[in-house]
């Protein structure tokens, strides 16, 4: 059992060790504040089981760590504690004190990846078909074109930004307007075609015919700010959130929020998996098979809404 002169070790180690993570390493207040509480529940787990800190094997460290788990500690707040652990088995290690680190080859439960948001059809298609007349024509023709783009085509946000109003040479992307398609330099330089609709081709001849009056003259980009130069990232971000709020839709919308309803809208409606992921330029199609589980939930939601048995399969269930 661990003596109480060994607990008082134990705890004298994790104050040195916290020391030196303050005056060496520099952490930040909150981090050390988190590793802390780490230290002290590898502590007093330690101390329970009668084991000295010294003493401590990988398999206790996986006993613990499950423990977490099944209190209801989160993946990503085991990971955190672990890394505490692991840091404090170095420093013991570097001091002489153990000559193996038990927490070295133990990881985190694996988090559950979670479902992109996708708006619904209703709303996408509200979005995209809402007007300001209250806003300059100039934006709001702009805005409408980036809207019909990124839920149209598919476009990262980056890849949007990214269009210039000429083909080839230095551009990132461009739109051929005759092919009804768009270029685009994805992840990783990978370039991409993808289709141009009619509705985002009708908007880019709005937005083209107006462009001129906003743009510098030496600006290549197809999307400019009112001070004439190429749009950031955020900036479409900023106006997509001012346009969702005006289209009355009930949830924030971000461009890659609607990248996923282009995606799980066109799963939706042709079940072609692998046709996506060359939409969206995924280069493993694991990264798209997320979209079935939202076409799932979409069909599951039908479903519950629209079967006559449903209601009494759930009934049945709850009895």
């Amino acid at each position: 059992m661990v003596t109480p002169t060994g607990a008082a070790a134990a705890a004298g180690v994790i104050e040195r060790h916290l020391e030196h993570l303050r005056v060496e390493r520099r952490l930040a207040a909150a981090t050390l504040r988190s590793y802390g509480d780490a230290l002290e529940a590898l502590r007093d787990m330690a101390a329970q089981g009668g084991i000295a800190l010294d003493a401590v094997q990988p398999h206790h460290i996986r006993r613990w760590a499950a423990q977490l788990h099944g209190s209801g500690l989160a993946p990503r707040s085991i990971a955190i504690v672990l890394s505490a652990w692991r840091g404090l088995y170095r420093w013991l290690g570097r001091e002489g004190l153990v000559a193996v680190n038990p927490a070295a080859g133990v990881r985190a439960p694996r988090a559950p990846r979670p479902l992109p948001k996708a708006l619904s059809v209703d709303h996408a298609v509200a979005l995209a078909e809402h007007r300001r007349a209250d806003t300059d024509p100039r934006l709001e023709a702009r805005d409408h074109c980036m809207v019909e783009l990124l839920y149209g085509c598919g476009l990262r946000v980056a890849e949007l930004v990214g269009l210039d109003i000429t083909p080839g040479g230095d551009a990132r992307g461009w739109i051929d307007r005759q092919g009804g398609e768009a270029q685009v330099l994805g992840k990783g330089s990978k370039r991409r075609s993808v289709p141009v609709g009619g509705p985002a081709l009708k908007a880019l001849d709005a937005w083209r015919a107006l462009r001129e009056r906003m743009a510098k003259p030496d600006e290549t980009a197809l999307f400019v700010s009112r001070h004439g130069r190429r749009l950031t990232a955020s900036q479409v971000r900023t106006r997509l959130k001012e346009r969702a709020l005006g289209a009355g839709l009930p949830t924030h919308v971000s461009p890659h929020m609607l990248r996923h309803s282009y995606a799980s809208h066109l799963l939706q409606s042709s079940g072609d998996l692998r046709a996506v992921q060359e939409l969206l330029g995924h280069a493993n199609i694991t990264t798209t098979q997320v979209y079935t589980k939202l076409d799932f939930q979409h069909l599951a939601k039908v479903y519950d809404a629209a079967h006559p048995r449903a209601k009494k399969k759930l009934e049945k269930g709850t009895a």
